[in-house]
């Protein structure tokens, strides 16, 4: 159960600037590498290209309506190549001059029968991915603009990475479980399916160094997957009190950032060795005082003892009475930045020491819906439900 959250820092990210960026909620919006520059596309149907002026303003040097809503998109700067997912299924790509003042039509693709989800431009493969909410994960050459396969999804999909050393595609959707797909030229493998959300997934974030994979979910939880050591470990981080909309990790400093639909920004300290959540025991009574749980009659009829309730100690896992878990303490290298049960031994055996926090709590005071990271200038953007794209500058606590 989450406790209440604890004071934002004094090293807080420092505001830059506010874009009002749209009529209706900005989908997605990207910092243009080594250009004091924004590309945003909206609900409102817009693409906008937005770059600041010698006023320190941001202003819009392209502004493009299509024919319907734009849901996602993807960039890549060394081409300039926008990718841009719509309500309507397709997908519309646009190359930008190099002083960012023009925007050109280059094509069209009908990749999906319902509204694109997820977007993702892959240049080492000339490779377009996509999702869409028809549960359909497709990819198709970007040069020649032909569908090359496709995958059908448990569920819609509303996270998507790919790893290019490998070939995988880490897709995760809205049944919360997170799927790993091997892909070929016109072909595709499933190699493994995750399953550690009990909400729907809605955030991926793939650091290709340690070979990890963070999911985030409407549960308030992040997972870290540690794939490229292949045993299967997985820890949770709890530092949300709501829907986690964005992921992004800062590999030179091993620092994770995660946002959330309440506004909070925070930075998790991944240069830490963490520790798995252990599995909850079953058991019919007590592992401590051995009183029997409620649904233990035999038990309670031999004991004469009414039944109680069972808990579980987050620390051990041992199903506990409530008066063998009569305490509460943050765990943070197992993830728990809130305090959560624990039963009385293991509350002694924490020390202040292990208390010590590994996260850093912010307030972007608007409520995130998209997220995005520019290591090469430390900035962070955040876009929210009030239409504002904000910029941040997160050297004082990603540094």
């Amino acid at each position: 159960m989450a406790g209440t959250q604890p004071t934002p820092q004094a090293r807080s990210p420092a505001l830059l600037s506010s874009i009002q960026a749209a009529q209706d909620v900005v989908s997605t919006a990207v910092i243009i590498p080594k250009e004091d520059g924004v590309i945003s596309v909206s609900e409102d149907r817009t693409i906008r290209v937005w770059l600041k002026r010698d006023s320190g303003q941001y202003w819009p040097s392209v502004y493009h309506t299509l024919s319907t809503s734009c849901s996602c998109m993807s960039f890549n700067p060394e081409t300039r190549r926008l990718s841009v997912g719509l309500d309507n299924g397709s997908i519309c790509e646009f190359i930008l001059s190099e002083d960012y003042n023009k925007m050109t039509p280059a094509s069209t693709y009908q990749a999906h029968q319902a509204r694109v989800t997820v977007v993702l431009f892959v240049l080492e493969m000339e490779w377009l991915l996509s999702t869409g909410q028809d549960k359909n994960f497709n990819w198709h050459c970007s040069e020649s603009g032909q569908q090359l396969g496709t995958y059908r999804t448990a569920a819609w999909v509303s996270g998507l990475q790919f790893d290019v050393e490998t070939r995988h595609a880490f897709v995760g959707d809205q049944s919360g479980q997170v799927t790993i797909l091997k892909l070929e030229q016109d072909s595709c493998s499933l190699v493994t399916t995750f399953k550690g959300h009990t909400g729907n997934v809605t955030a991926l974030c793939w650091d290709p160094v340690q070979r990890v994979l963070f999911s985030g979910s409407s549960d308030h939880s992040i997972i870290m997957w540690d794939i490229g050591g292949r045993k299967g470990t997985a820890i949770e981080l709890q530092g949300h009190n709501d829907k986690v909309q964005g992921l992004c990790y800062a590999s030179h400093t091993r620092q994770l950032i995660s946002c959330s639909s309440d506004g909070s920004i925070v930075i998790w300290n991944m240069d830490v060795t963490r520790q798995e959540t252990p599995e909850w025991l079953d058991s019919d009574s007590c592992q401590k005082c051995e009183q029997p749980f409620f649904w233990n009659f035999k038990q309670m009829w031999d004991s004469k003892k009414i039944g109680l309730r069972q808990h579980h100690c987050r620390k051990c896992g041992r199903a506990v009475c409530g008066k063998c878990s009569s305490k509460r303490s943050t765990i943070p290298l197992m993830g728990f930045e809130f305090e959560v049960r624990v039963c009385d031994g293991c509350y002694e055996s924490i020390s202040d020491e292990d208390r010590a926090p590994t996260v850093t709590f912010h307030d972007s005071k608007h409520s995130v819906v998209f997220m995005h990271y520019e290591p090469t200038t430390g900035n962070l953007l955040t876009s929210g439900t009030d239409k504002v794209v904000k910029l941040w500058d997160m050297t004082p606590v990603v540094s």
